[in-house]
């Protein structure tokens, strides 16, 4: 007997998802590939003091996030992967699993979606966590005020409170160079509905990259009271936003220049 009409669309159907995984597949790789380049040859990523960052045991990076498309929380991942052999898990807004290829590259790679426990059930399982608590406030920044950290989102901290994970401060240097933000273009942003669309170069530039990892700072122990454990948040995080700001300060002055 002939196959069918519906055979035949069921059999093609079944080939072209096979050669969209193929070529999603193909696309991760090249990303991967494309993020070692970056990091050895392009940006010369030099990284210190890894020894603050727990072998085994849950902890809660928290990082400063610049450059006007993010790409400090892929660079990231890829220098922690690398140097610790442990995964870290970055809770990433649902914007960024929309993307063709870094998206399905992040969520195999252990972004996961963020929501208010911002990586609790990892934590529990002692694992690592980073997070970047300016949100998308520190990406829209424009060039003059690169490095003036914006405020942090306590939300980090008041999982470190329940979890009683260690918080690790973390800054990286380079990413404001690598991707000025010089403007926007709110055209593009309402047509892509993006928060905002930056104007930037299409590629980076080939700015010195500096990621510092610093002394960790423990968490308070977990209050009875709602309000006790709230104001041991509120403490938390503005320590760690200065332990950054002061890690980030640091290392711009001991950056020879920012580019080649």
């Amino acid at each position: 007997m002939s196959e069918s009409i519906a055979d035949v669309i069921e059999a093609g159907g079944a080939e072209l998802r096979y050669a969209g995984r193929l070529l999603g597949e193909a696309g991760e790789t090249g990303w991967d590939r494309l993020l070692d380049w970056l990091v050895d040859e392009y940006f010369r990523v030099e990284t210190t003091g890894w020894e603050n960052v727990p072998v085994d045991g849950p902890a809660i990076l928290v990082a400063n996030h610049s450059g006007a498309w993010g790409l400090d929380a892929f660079i990231l991942f890829k220098v922690i992967t690398r140097n610790l052999q442990r995964t870290l898990h970055i809770p990433a807004a649902p914007l960024m699993f929309r993307f063709p290829v870094i998206g399905s590259y992040a969520r195999k790679s252990g972004a996961i979606p963020l929501d208010p426990t911002l990586g609790m059930e990892h934590l529990t399982a002692g694992e690592l966590v980073g997070v970047f608590p300016e949100g998308i406030t520190g990406l829209e920044k424009p060039f003059r005020e690169r490095y003036r950290l914006r405020p942090f989102s306590p939300g980090f901290a008041v999982t470190a409170v329940q979890s009683g994970a260690p918080v690790v401060p973390v800054s990286i240097v380079g990413a404001e160079e690598a991707y000025p933000k010089l403007g926007e273009i709110p055209a593009l942003a309402r047509l892509f509905r993006l928060p905002y669309f930056p104007l930037t170069p299409l590629f980076p530039l080939p700015s010195k990259w500096l990621i510092t990892v610093g002394e960790p700072i423990p968490a308070p122990p977990r209050a009875a009271s709602f309000a006790a454990r709230s104001a041991a948040a509120r403490l938390l995080c503005a320590a760690s936003q200065d332990a950054v700001q002061a890690l980030v300060d640091t290392e711009r002055g001991r950056r020879e220049t920012p580019f080649w």
